[in-house]
């Protein structure tokens, strides 16, 4: 079974490089693992995509050794427990608001005796049986994760004890979501009182932590705070920066024939 590099950072007290991608471009996969990323947070939960799209986007990670971490569109215990059987190295839930609901998803994606998830052995994440499944379900316990999302002030409320729940591997905040509720109750929490309050729950009980960075200054702080789990850079962005750059060059050749 292919091995975790951000599972491996994690232990190694090491910050994980991450970066997002949104649309089936499988050359980003290669580009990605070429520029000495760890993981791809692959999000399905607000891009819509073909199941053989997903399987593919899994193939290429497998291929140029990179992780990918799915978010996925759906709770369902078997479609997120077949994202881990096609490829993926770890799952990111969102709104995950209590640890109930973190003890329904360990239950979900881990194997006895540590959750309660179905045993096929024949997908990509056992090497499609060739060596056989001896070993498979410790192995894939061990180097497969589960992150949930502290979108929420609840959440952010309940932080230490999701982060206590056996099987959680990662809290990773989302600033857009959890920024847009803070404004309907502006008196009762700031981001960063949130920030800081998760980095506490998941240094008391040893799991990592994360959000998305948009500037290096931004990366620089969270990992001083103790964030793993960061990301920073994707697709999305670039392309929007890449079109701006060009679009200026346009403006500065026209200008430049009339002058």
């Amino acid at each position: 079974m292919r091995r975790s590099k951000t599972l491996e950072r994690i232990r190694n007290g090491q910050p994980v490089r991450m970066c997002c991608l949104g649309h089936y471009i499988p050359a980003f996969i290669k580009q990605a693992a070429h520029f000495g990323f760890d993981c791809i947070w692959l999000d399905a939960e607000h891009r819509g995509f073909p199941d053989r799209d997903l399987q593919t986007l899994l193939v290429h990670s497998h291929l140029h050794d990179i992780d990918i971490m799915l978010r996925p569109p759906t709770l369902e215990k078997t479609r997120l427990y077949r994202y881990l059987e096609d490829g993926a190295t770890g799952l990111m839930i969102p709104l995950v608001d209590t640890a109930e609901k973190a003890r329904m998803l360990v239950n979900a994606t881990k194997f006895p005796p540590i959750g309660d998830r179905g045993l096929d052995g024949a997908g990509l994440d056992a090497d499609y049986m060739v060596e056989g499944t001896e070993g498979f379900t410790t192995k894939a316990n061990s180097e497969t994760f589960l992150v949930v999302q502290i979108e929420t002030l609840e959440a952010v409320r309940n932080a230490e004890e999701i982060a206590a729940v056996p099987g959680v591997d990662g809290l990773f905040i989302g600033p857009g979501d959890l920024g847009l509720r803070m404004k309907l109750r502006p008196n009762e929490m700031t981001m960063e009182a949130a920030f800081e309050h998760v980095a506490a729950a998941c240094k008391k009980h040893g799991k990592a932590w994360g959000a998305p960075a948009g500037t290096p200054e931004i990366l620089l702080q969270r990992h001083k705070q103790g964030g793993q789990l960061m990301n920073h850079g994707g697709e999305f962005g670039a392309i929007m920066r890449m079109l701006q750059e060009c679009s200026a060059a346009f403006d500065a050749a026209e200008k430049g024939m009339k002058s």
